[in-house]
């Protein structure tokens, strides 16, 4: 994969801001509910935040099934909304083919990345922050048995455990960390009850804390953990509140702050397309502390997780990258 950036002109930023005076943004939402309380909630709180900080409007497509894609991107660009965020990996070989059919159409998808001179790519190093929960996870285990349930079953998923996993193990070395996946088709994204199943088979191994990244099946796992006792650690949003208390911390994944960004940019004549990556140096990632997990942090591990993140940044620590190299060293 080649990184390009694509920089605008001055005239091609004084027309977007013309234009852009006369279009409403527009938010195409993934498989799995826009109130998933994970991945699609957060970007559509990103969303709300910019209609509370500009008084502007937007128009927003919830998907319902898979054959839905290209119709949704296609009747969202005719509307006239600009830009469009599409949300979701999923999504990007359907934005390769309707991108060069609408050029006055700006794109920003998150989660993977679309090589098209109207496309803006968010992606975010998802497996540093997982690095870091993988860290608390290992120091607040007891059974040194700790686990991951992921959604489905694609190599961005497995970036987030690769990550956890390194870090559970730079911590405890001889730790075992137990790794599912929910399925391989786009249901995966919204299976609670598979999730509960899938925690319950891993405590049965010995796991107190699991992390979840698998959308709205993670709830059936945070659910599951609260009931049965063990610690959960939540993903995309902060899920802390959920269960105060009993989750130990959230990997933070700022997709509230790329729709945010997307749609005030171009209201500023300021969107450029082009690869975004979102890490823990310019906030991208990151873990989440709060009222409802502090009494989890000890003094220890909050020292511990804030030297480690300013290791990664500074590139003392190289997390691996699962999506650039699947033999990921800690599996």
């Amino acid at each position: 994969m080649t990184f390009m950036k694509t920089l605008f002109g001055a005239g091609t930023a004084l027309t977007l801001s013309m234009t852009a005076a006369l279009a409403e943004p527009g938010l195409i939402i993934d498989l799995g509910g826009k109130f998933d309380k994970s991945f699609n909630e957060s970007a559509y709180n990103g969303a709300q935040r910019w209609i509370k900080d500009t008084n502007g409007k937007y128009k927003e497509t919830e998907l319902q099934s898979e054959a839905q894609r290209e119709q949704s991107m296609r009747r969202m660009a005719e509307s006239g909304a600009n830009p469009v965020v599409v949300l979701g990996f999923a999504n990007a070989s359907t934005l390769e083919k309707v991108a060069p059919d609408y050029p006055e159409t700006m794109f920003t998808i998150v989660d993977m990345v679309v090589d098209q001179p109207n496309v803006q790519s968010v992606v975010f190093k998802e497996h540093e922050g997982s690095y870091l929960v993988g860290v608390l996870a290992a120091m607040a285990t007891e059974s040194d048995v700790v686990s991951f349930v992921g959604g489905m079953d694609v190599p961005l998923i497995s970036k987030f455990a690769c990550g956890y996993a390194q870090g559970v193990k730079a911590v405890k070395p001889d730790a075992k960390v137990i790794v599912n996946m929910t399925g391989t088709t786009p249901t995966a994204w919204n299976d609670p009850v598979k999730g509960g199943e899938l925690t319950r088979a891993q405590i049965s191994q010995g796991s107190d804390v699991v992390y979840a990244a698998a959308g709205g099946t993670g709830i059936g796992v945070l659910q599951t953990a609260a009931d049965e006792g063990i610690l959960a650690i939540g993903v995309d949003s902060n899920q802390n509140h959920l269960h105060p208390g009993k989750v130990l911390t959230s990997m933070v994944k700022r997709v509230d702050n790329a729709v945010y960004e997307a749609f005030d940019s171009f209201e500023k004549g300021e969107f450029t397309p082009g690869i975004k990556v979102m890490g823990l140096n310019n906030g991208g990632v990151g873990w989440a502390l709060d009222d409802n997990n502090e009494d989890l942090i000890t003094e220890s591990m909050m020292a511990t997780v804030e030297e480690t993140q300013g290791r990664i940044i500074s590139g003392d620590i190289v997390v691996h990258d699962y999506t650039t190299d699947s033999s990921c060293p800690a599996f």
